[in-house]
Protein backbone atom coordinates (compact mmCIF):
# COMPACT_ATOMS: atom_id res chain seq x y z
CA UNK A 1 0.00 0.00 0.00
CA UNK A 2 0.86 3.41 -0.55
CA UNK A 3 1.67 6.25 2.10
CA UNK A 4 -1.20 8.09 0.76
CA UNK A 5 -4.09 6.10 1.31
CA UNK A 6 -2.36 4.67 4.89
CA UNK A 7 -2.65 8.46 5.88
CA UNK A 8 -6.19 8.81 6.87
CA UNK A 9 -5.94 6.02 9.08
CA UNK A 10 -2.92 7.60 10.85
CA UNK A 11 -5.33 10.21 11.30
CA UNK A 12 -7.72 8.51 12.57
CA UNK A 13 -6.09 6.55 14.86
CA UNK A 14 -4.30 9.48 16.40
CA UNK A 15 -7.70 11.84 17.08
CA UNK A 16 -8.73 8.86 18.73
CA UNK A 17 -5.71 8.50 20.66
CA UNK A 18 -5.96 11.93 21.75
CA UNK A 19 -9.15 12.08 22.85
CA UNK A 20 -9.27 8.82 24.95
CA UNK A 21 -5.93 10.87 26.68
CA UNK A 22 -7.83 13.76 27.40
CA UNK A 23 -10.76 11.71 28.69
CA UNK A 24 -8.65 9.61 30.62
CA UNK A 25 -6.71 12.67 32.20
CA UNK A 26 -10.73 14.24 33.51
CA UNK A 27 -11.36 11.16 34.79
CA UNK A 28 -8.19 11.20 36.73
CA UNK A 29 -8.94 14.93 38.33
CA UNK A 30 -12.68 13.79 39.00
CA UNK A 31 -11.47 10.54 41.30
CA UNK A 32 -8.99 12.88 42.86
CA UNK A 33 -11.65 15.30 43.29
CA UNK A 34 -13.87 12.85 45.14
CA UNK A 35 -11.14 11.55 46.87
CA UNK A 36 -9.89 14.46 48.29
CA UNK A 37 -13.48 15.58 49.71
CA UNK A 38 -13.22 16.23 52.89
CA UNK A 39 -16.73 16.29 56.05
CA UNK A 40 -17.78 19.97 55.68
CA UNK A 41 -17.01 20.78 52.46
CA UNK A 42 -19.89 22.06 49.78
CA UNK A 43 -20.72 19.97 46.76
CA UNK A 44 -22.70 19.46 43.79
CA UNK A 45 -24.05 16.04 42.55
CA UNK A 46 -24.50 15.07 38.97
CA UNK A 47 -27.93 15.76 39.37
CA UNK A 48 -27.72 19.38 40.29
CA UNK A 49 -28.57 19.09 44.27
CA UNK A 50 -25.89 21.28 46.59
CA UNK A 51 -25.77 19.67 50.12
CA UNK A 52 -22.62 19.34 52.77
CA UNK A 53 -20.37 17.04 53.36
CA UNK A 54 -21.17 14.95 56.11
CA UNK A 55 -19.18 12.05 55.93
CA UNK A 56 -16.96 10.23 53.29
CA UNK A 57 -16.84 6.07 53.15
CA UNK A 58 -14.55 3.91 50.50
CA UNK A 59 -17.41 4.06 48.05
CA UNK A 60 -20.33 6.37 49.87
CA UNK A 61 -20.54 9.92 50.77
CA UNK A 62 -23.24 11.11 53.73
CA UNK A 63 -24.64 14.29 52.42
CA UNK A 64 -26.77 17.06 54.77
CA UNK A 65 -29.02 18.52 52.38
CA UNK A 66 -30.67 20.30 55.09
CA UNK A 67 -32.06 20.30 58.48
CA UNK A 68 -32.82 16.48 59.52
CA UNK A 69 -32.03 15.20 55.95
CA UNK A 70 -29.29 13.11 55.39
CA UNK A 71 -29.25 11.71 52.22
CA UNK A 72 -26.67 8.58 51.49
CA UNK A 73 -25.03 8.21 47.75
CA UNK A 74 -22.30 7.02 45.98
CA UNK A 75 -18.84 8.99 45.06
CA UNK A 76 -19.07 8.54 41.45
CA UNK A 77 -22.40 10.90 41.70
CA UNK A 78 -20.64 14.12 43.51
CA UNK A 79 -20.23 16.09 40.24
CA UNK A 80 -18.00 18.94 41.78
CA UNK A 81 -16.60 19.94 44.81
CA UNK A 82 -17.17 23.71 45.56
CA UNK A 83 -14.73 26.37 47.56
CA UNK A 84 -16.65 27.79 50.82
CA UNK A 85 -17.70 31.13 48.99
CA UNK A 86 -18.62 29.59 45.79
CA UNK A 87 -20.95 27.15 48.09
CA UNK A 88 -22.53 29.98 49.86
CA UNK A 89 -22.65 32.21 47.05
CA UNK A 90 -25.07 29.44 45.87
CA UNK A 91 -26.83 27.90 48.41
CA UNK A 92 -27.44 30.80 50.97
CA UNK A 93 -27.06 33.86 49.06
CA UNK A 94 -24.29 35.49 50.46
CA UNK A 95 -21.71 37.02 48.39
CA UNK A 96 -18.04 37.27 49.63
CA UNK A 97 -17.38 40.75 50.22
CA UNK A 98 -15.48 41.76 47.52
CA UNK A 99 -16.43 45.40 47.42
CA UNK A 100 -14.67 46.57 50.28
CA UNK A 101 -11.36 45.59 48.31
CA UNK A 102 -12.35 48.06 45.47
CA UNK A 103 -13.28 51.56 44.94
CA UNK A 104 -16.88 52.20 44.77
CA UNK A 105 -18.04 53.51 42.06
CA UNK A 106 -20.22 56.17 41.94
CA UNK A 107 -23.52 56.50 39.74
CA UNK A 108 -23.06 59.43 38.12
CA UNK A 109 -19.75 60.94 35.73
CA UNK A 110 -19.59 64.34 37.26
CA UNK A 111 -17.99 63.22 40.50
CA UNK A 112 -15.29 61.12 38.29
CA UNK A 113 -13.90 64.44 37.73
CA UNK A 114 -13.22 65.28 40.56
CA UNK A 115 -13.47 68.86 40.05
CA UNK A 116 -15.38 71.92 42.38
CA UNK A 117 -17.43 73.04 39.90
CA UNK A 118 -19.05 69.50 39.77
CA UNK A 119 -19.94 69.25 43.36
CA UNK A 120 -21.30 72.46 42.97
CA UNK A 121 -23.68 71.75 39.56
CA UNK A 122 -24.33 68.04 41.38
CA UNK A 123 -25.63 70.67 44.77
CA UNK A 124 -27.87 72.75 42.37
CA UNK A 125 -28.79 70.12 40.30
CA UNK A 126 -30.11 69.04 43.71
CA UNK A 127 -32.07 72.01 44.29
CA UNK A 128 -33.43 72.59 41.29
CA UNK A 129 -34.44 69.07 41.58
CA UNK A 130 -36.22 69.62 44.98
CA UNK A 131 -37.46 72.84 43.96
CA UNK A 132 -39.43 71.42 41.10
CA UNK A 133 -41.24 68.95 42.79
CA UNK A 134 -44.48 71.08 43.36
CA UNK A 135 -44.92 71.55 39.61
CA UNK A 136 -46.29 69.79 36.90
CA UNK A 137 -44.03 68.65 34.53
CA UNK A 138 -44.81 69.01 30.57
CA UNK A 139 -43.64 66.60 28.08
CA UNK A 140 -44.62 68.42 25.05
CA UNK A 141 -47.53 65.29 24.72
CA UNK A 142 -50.59 66.38 24.11
CA UNK A 143 -53.79 64.14 24.37
CA UNK A 144 -56.25 64.57 21.86
CA UNK A 145 -59.05 66.33 23.76
CA UNK A 146 -55.92 69.40 24.65
CA UNK A 147 -55.61 69.35 20.85
CA UNK A 148 -59.53 70.29 20.09
CA UNK A 149 -59.56 72.70 23.01
CA UNK A 150 -56.55 74.65 21.77
CA UNK A 151 -58.33 74.67 18.07
CA UNK A 152 -61.41 76.10 19.74
CA UNK A 153 -59.76 78.69 21.04
CA UNK A 154 -57.71 79.18 17.68
CA UNK A 155 -60.74 80.04 16.14
CA UNK A 156 -62.30 81.89 19.26
CA UNK A 157 -59.17 84.09 19.08
CA UNK A 158 -59.93 84.65 15.06
CA UNK A 159 -63.29 85.35 15.50
CA UNK A 160 -62.99 87.86 18.53
CA UNK A 161 -59.97 89.84 15.96
CA UNK A 162 -62.18 90.00 13.12
CA UNK A 163 -65.02 91.59 15.03
CA UNK A 164 -62.83 93.92 16.57
CA UNK A 165 -61.42 95.24 13.11
CA UNK A 166 -63.13 98.31 11.53
CA UNK A 167 -64.23 97.75 7.86
CA UNK A 168 -61.83 99.37 5.52
CA UNK A 169 -62.90 100.65 2.20
CA UNK A 170 -60.66 100.55 -0.70
CA UNK A 171 -60.59 102.86 -3.30
CA UNK A 172 -63.08 101.72 -5.71
CA UNK A 173 -65.86 101.45 -3.00
CA UNK A 174 -67.00 104.31 -1.45
CA UNK A 175 -69.91 104.68 0.57
CA UNK A 176 -70.67 108.43 -0.88
CA UNK A 177 -73.76 108.80 -3.25
CA UNK A 178 -72.61 110.34 -6.36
Amino acid sequence: MSPVTLLPFIVLIGAMFLMTRSAKKKQQQAASMRNDMQPGSGVRTIGGMYATVKEVNEDTVLLDAGPGVDLLFAKNSIGAVLTDDEYNRIVHGIEHDLKSDSDVVPDDASSLTGSAEAAETDDSVDEAAAASDDKAVDLGKKDATDEVQEKEKAADAEQAEAAEEPKKTTDGDSDAKK
